[in-house]
């Protein structure tokens, strides 16, 4: 039986989602609670990948269990045994699906929220939940900024050096920016993201919000597809993996 798992997590400590050697990672942590619930081997496969210190509210994945368990069972037993392990990661829902269901290509859109800080004094309650960003920040500057980008573009210069992505052409469907007192938020959707490519945007659109970048600046450096011509990549602690769109869901 296959199950849609939504999660949560806190990413601080993890080297990210994808199982890895180096650290403990979001997978390994629901695989090994899996395990001690269903006495079998899990593979869970996610519906994107998170680097090391992002966080996610609405993360979806997909596990293949060896028997038929009450949806409610999954959620509460899994949670159980990562909760005695001490995780910072929780199952908000397991529901039973179709063995066609998977959390990575049935997906057809991806949201992302990125979280800034804007004040003089450092972080305390918020400190590795936002970026701190003392210098003030014109939201609706970035905001504008942000239009440049949204549509279907080559994203060269907005994504790691690293990324293993075959094509950078993307279709970005929304890229918002927003004020609320001290917090201004970057909202982005797509059917898919690049590696580092929220980090990218936010990070630029951070020097266009100082008043060190236009938004010309920011359609030169979109127009030059080369990673050089990017701003700093801002650090993973502000970007929230929220939610991602099925097919299902939109009937």
């Amino acid at each position: 039986m296959r199950y849609k798992l939504t999660i949560e997590y806190d990413g601080t400590p993890y080297v990210g989602w994808q199982r890895q050697n180096n650290g403990p990672s979001v997978q390994g942590a629901i695989e090994a609670a899996g395990k001690k619930f269903c006495g079998h081997e899990l593979s869970v496969r996610g519906a994107g990948r998170t680097d090391a210190g992002v966080h996610a509210f609405g993360q979806v994945a997909h596990a293949d269990f060896e028997r038929d368990w009450p949806a409610e069972t999954v959620r509460n037993a899994i949670n159980s045994y990562l909760g005695q392990a001490g995780e910072r990661v929780v199952i908000l829902s397991a529901e039973a699906v179709d063995e066609a269901f998977d959390a990575r290509f049935s997906a057809v859109r991806r949201h992302y929220r990125y979280r800034i800080v804007n004040r003089r004094v450092p972080l305390a309650l918020e400190k590795n939940r936002a970026l701190w960003v003392q210098k003030p920040l014109d939201a609706d500057a970035m905001h504008a900024a942000a239009q440049r980008l949204v549509g279907r573009h080559d994203f060269t210069t907005f994504r790691s050096v690293h990324c293993q992505a075959k094509n950078p052409v993307r279709t970005l469907d929304r890229l918002d920016v927003q004020r609320s007192g001290e917090l201004v938020e970057i909202f982005a959707t797509a059917k898919s993201f690049l590696h580092n490519q929220i980090r990218s945007f936010a990070g630029t659109l951070r020097l266009v919000g100082e008043g060190d970048w236009s938004a010309d600046d920011v359609t030169a450096a979109l127009e030059a597809r080369d990673r050089a011509a990017c701003g700093p990549v801002a650090g993973p602690e502000g970007l929230y993996f929220m939610k991602v769109d099925y097919e299902e869901e939109e009937g």
